[in-house]
């Protein structure tokens, strides 16, 4: 197992998607989606631009990786489709790529990576699919969002403030794992921490 640590820079429950008993990584850092393994662990920080820097947001075992087509016609993720006029947690799915079936180009569903009135960002959708199709699911997994414990000074390598690490010593995993093995609740279990700025 590896370990894949990164900072949050925008944490509204998109990505991660941490509802509906699942935990998803399908949009943004797409070089850490293509490169992990089923099995290995992701581990997200908070950001300093919502005083949550050394903060644990979030961590999920991989258990699956699907295509973004995967993803989208899987019954279980159909509730992780956006309805931006549902609630926060609907208008926030990242369930939001597949390819038309016509010309395999891919469609971006109006969503929070979309542009004003549903339009294309092309921006975001390069982003998001240019360097891999891959969508990270997990179910066992713990979201704290604005909620998370301080991560000790001795795990401070974990803490990201840009980009994402994922070599580490092995006493350093073992270190990680221990500590937040202290931590037993799993599943969502605090708000986004970007909720506080935006009408729900």
């Amino acid at each position: 197992m590896t370990i894949h640590a990164y900072v949050v820079e925008h944490d509204f429950g998109f990505a991660p998607n941490p509802f509906f008993r699942f935990c998803s990584l399908g949009c943004c850092k797409p070089d850490m989606r293509k490169a992990t393994k089923v099995g290995d662990m992701v581990a997200g920080t908070g950001s300093a631009r919502v005083k949550r820097s050394g903060y644990l947001t979030f961590w999920m075992k991989i258990d699956e990786i699907l295509t973004f087509d995967q993803y989208w016609d899987d019954p279980r993720f159909r509730r992780k489709r956006p309805a931006m006029r549902g609630s926060a947690v609907q208008r926030f799915g990242d369930n939001i790529y597949h390819r038309d079936p016509l010309t395999g180009e891919f469609v971006q569903e109006d969503s929070f990576h979309s542009d004003v009135g549903g339009q294309i960002s092309e921006t975001d959708l390069i982003a998001d699919t240019g360097k891999t199709e891959r969508v990270l699911v997990g179910r066992d997994f713990a979201y704290y969002g604005r909620e998370g414990p301080k991560i000790p000074g001795h795990l401070s390598d974990f803490v990201r403030r840009r980009g994402w690490r994922y070599h580490y010593p092995t006493e350093q995993e073992e270190a990680f794992l221990a500590w937040f093995a202290g931590f037993p609740q799993r599943g969502y279990l605090g708000e986004p921490a970007d909720w506080q700025f935006i009408e729900l």
